[in-house]
């Protein structure tokens, strides 16, 4: 199988998870953060929605500077308009890396902020560590979640709330 595919076989199985933790979140909380240096959950799930982007993003340029490019991350207050920009961030990144060669993943890409360097890597490891960024910011929705008692939905298996005991 090739990178892409696998790629591709991720970006879609971690899609439908994330999916089922976004949908969960109540139109009343996106205000709420469970600690003064925490995000709130409408910044949390915005970033979260918008990291399928980065696929595309990492596929099409070697780079983000954030001393040329500013961080401008939309604003979002209800699951509806939330879920529509993940499925539309998703298509983006899965578009993309639909296009995409197991050679373009060799390129660099760097994250940094002027001379200040964040990440270099190659394209394949950003896109993995663009993942990898979904599954913990999904886990840390996970954690508001059950602090608000609202059912959280399984990941790699059933959760708490799904087990019957």
């Amino acid at each position: 199988m090739s990178m892409i595919k696998m790629l591709l076989k991720e970006m879609d199985a971690e899609a439908i998870t994330t999916h089922k933790m976004l949908q969960r979140i109540p139109d009343d909380k996106y205000d709420w953060k469970p600690h003064e240096k925490s995000m709130t959950i409408s910044q949390l799930a915005t970033h979260i929605a918008e990291l399928p982007t980065w696929v595309a993003m990492a596929l099409t340029t070697d780079g983000l500077d954030f001393a040329t490019t500013p961080y401008n991350p939309v604003k979002i207050y209800n699951t509806k308009d939330l879920m529509a920009f993940f499925e539309k961030s998703l298509q983006e990144g899965r578009s993309e890396l639909e296009k995409a060669t197991d050679d373009q993943l060799e390129g660099r890409w760097v994250l940094r902020n002027g001379d200040e360097i964040y990440a270099d890597n190659t394209k394949g490891e950003t896109i993995r560590m663009s993942f990898s960024q979904i599954v913990h910011h999904r886990a840390q929705m996970g954690v508001f979640l059950r602090l608000l008692n609202i059912p959280i939905p399984g990941s790699y298996g059933p959760s708490a709330d799904e087990l019957k005991f």
